[in-house]
């Protein structure tokens, strides 16, 4: 008899009618953010994750990347309430706090308020290096500053950036050190919810073509949320969400020519 492959085994993510809700405030009521998804991120891809905004996309990024995140409807924190979620082939819904951790560091997370979540009493060079700081703390700190710089360096950042506090840039900058630092472990896994928001034209194509390259490189997958044309430079595998459901995933050509074409962005 010919074995049959479970959905999705060996996926970096696999979603399967995977529900998420939100409890509101006073807890009494519930807020559908996520409604049935099934999709899968095969190891080594990249799939982009489109749409407006309170789409879920947000949402469905946090759930990902193991993180009680806010979401786009900033009210609690979000649960499965429904299906099946695995990433990096483990399962998400039942996972104990000790396996919960391990896993998060084969993540790299970039959340939708990057930019805002840098430690203000760090410099730019220690909030870069804290993952790997977490992971190992006595890790050299002559090697944990070459990878710093490196990091820095591709994400289009000028070294002197390192000394700097994050008060003291930019909101795009800020952006491209949280990337950094969602970057500086090399995980299996990237997701990133809007990288290049605040950032202009020049840096969002050198900033896409380094997720590409960096993802190329390490033989990780990524499940990116952007409504940004240069999405096409990392990938074009891309799914639409509208109000909580995925109203089509394919390639970019397979999209434009189906319904979906209003709700994608002028894509390259």
């Amino acid at each position: 008899a010919v074995m049959h492959a479970a959905p999705g085994r060996g996926s970096a993510v696999s979603a399967r009618d995977l529900s998420i809700r939100y409890r509101t405030r006073n807890a009494r009521s519930h807020v559908l953010a996520v409604d049935g998804v099934t999709l899968d991120v095969a190891p080594g891809q990249a799939l982009a994750l489109m749409g407006d905004s309170g789409a879920g996309k947000s949402t469905l990024a946090a759930a990902v990347a193991l993180s009680a995140g806010h979401g786009e409807l900033n009210v609690g924190y979000p649960e499965i309430c429904g299906g099946t979620l695995a990433v990096l082939g483990a399962g998400v819904r039942r996972m104990g706090p000790h396996r919960r951790k391990v896993l998060t560091r084969r993540i790299g997370y970039l959340p939708q308020d990057g930019a805002d979540r840098l430690k203000p009493y760090l410099t730019v060079g220690e909030n870069v290096a804290e993952p790997i700081f977490d992971r190992d703390r006595r890790f050299s700190q002559h090697d944990a500053a070459g990878i710093v710089a490196t990091m820095v360096d591709a994400v289009h950042l000028p070294l002197a950036s390192i000394a700097s506090m994050p008060h003291e840039l930019s909101r795009g900058h800020r952006q491209r050190v949280a990337l950094a630092r969602a970057l500086i472990l090399q995980p299996d896994l990237l997701v990133a919810d809007g990288p290049t928001s605040g950032m202009d034209l020049t840096v969002r194509v050198a900033v896409m073509d380094t997720l590409r390259r960096l993802q190329e490189e390490w033989g990780s997958s990524a499940l990116i949320v952007s409504n940004d044309p240069n999405i096409t430079r990392v990938t074009t595998r891309v799914a639409v969400m509208r109000r909580g459901i995925i109203i089509g995933i394919g390639s970019v050509d397979e999209l434009r020519a189906g319904p979906c074409a209003p709700y994608l962005p002028e894509l390259a």
